[in-house]
Parts: C-alpha cells; sequence; structure tokens
C-alpha cells in the first residue's frame, strides 16, 4: 500500500493535522496495522518537500507547533495518477512454501506434513476471518473478502502439492 498516497487521499477531503490523518487512515485501513506517528510525519515532511502538500495553517499551544496540511494542485493530480494506475498482479512464483516443500524432499523430510501444517493454519486464519468479517462494518467484509479469496487460492494449491507430491519428489532427486 502506498502510504504517501492513502494521505493525499485523505487529504483530498480537507486540509488535517498529522494527527487527524493518522487516525483517519487506522479508522479506515489500519485495522491490523495502525501507522506509526513517525511514519505519518516522515510521509508528510517528505510530501511537502515533493510539493504534493502545503502547510495550510500552524497552531501554537502548550506543546509543539501543530501543522495543518492542505493537499496541492500537483497532489490531486498524484493521486488521480495512483487511482487510474492498475496495481501489478502478483504471481507468487518464488513462494517461501514451494521452497520449504521441495528442500524437505531434497532432505528426506516430511513435506506431507509441512503442507498439513500449513494448510491447518491457513483454515485457523479463514475461520478468524470469516468471524471478523460477521462482526464488521462493509469495509471489513470486504478486506476480509479479499484475504479470504487469497487464501482459498492457498488451501487449493496446498491440496494439489499433496496430491503430487509423490511425482514432485521423483522430479527433484
Amino acid at each position: 500500500m502506498s502510504i504517501g498516497h492513502t494521505l493525499l487521499g485523505l487529504l483530498e477531503t480537507g486540509p488535517r493535522h498529522g494527527y487527524d490523518l493518522k487516525r483517519a487512515f487506522d479508522d479506515r485501513f489500519g485495522h491490523d496495522r495502525p501507522l506509526h506517528y513517525g511514519q505519518v510525519y516522515s510521509t508528510m515532511s517528505r510530501l511537502l518537500k515533493n510539493g504534493l502538500v502545503e502547510v495550510d495553517s500552524v497552531e501554537s499551544g502548550d506543546g509543539p507547533e501543530r501543522k495543518r496540511y492542505a493537499i496541492t494542485d500537483s497532489g490531486v493530480t498524484d493521486v488521480r495518477e495512483w487511482l487510474a494506475t492498475p496495481e501489478k498482479p502478483e504471481p507468487y512464483l518464488q513462494s517461501t512454501l514451494y521452497t520449504k516443500v521441495v528442500i524437505a524432499l531434497l532432505t528426506g523430510r516430511d513435506a506431507a506434513e509441512i503442507l498439513d501444517v500449513q494448510r491447518s493454519s491457513h483454515l485457523r486464519t479463514m475461520r478468524e476471518l470469516t468471524e471478523r468479517k460477521r462482526g464488521g462494518d462493509l469495509a471489513d467484509q470486504l478486506i476480509c473478502d479479499h484475504a479470504l479469496f487469497h487464501l482459498e487460492a492457498d488451501v487449493r494449491w496446498l491440496e494439489l502439492t499433496a496430491a503430487r507430491l509423490d511425482r514432485l519428489a521423483k522430479e527433484v532427486r
């Protein structure tokens, strides 16, 4: 995920302080991985340097000065271009799991057990996501569906690989 583009998109709805940007990000996108304040401020510094945001106002109070950021026309253009650019599909051709299976076969270890343990882990995560989806709002349901579909594909691969394990063992030895 592009943190910079996401923060720019949030700024397109109106000027905000760094603290407000972090809260808005965490509420919408950071359920599993909230942003650190340092990441927000370092990103805002880079966006400011690149002319994509500007300081709208500075408030002084008891603590440090609070900058309120606004998106520039260049920032709006950058967000528009980012949104219009498709994400590159990730084919996972260098899977760590596949590597573990092959190494297990090469070293005489039980590759079927590796696949079983991984399948159990995937199914546990799928149950957790399904439960989260039941209690979540639409945004949470959609992100859980995205993860579930990927995990389902992984489980299909695990089962296919388990079915072909003898043949793979002959080929790698």
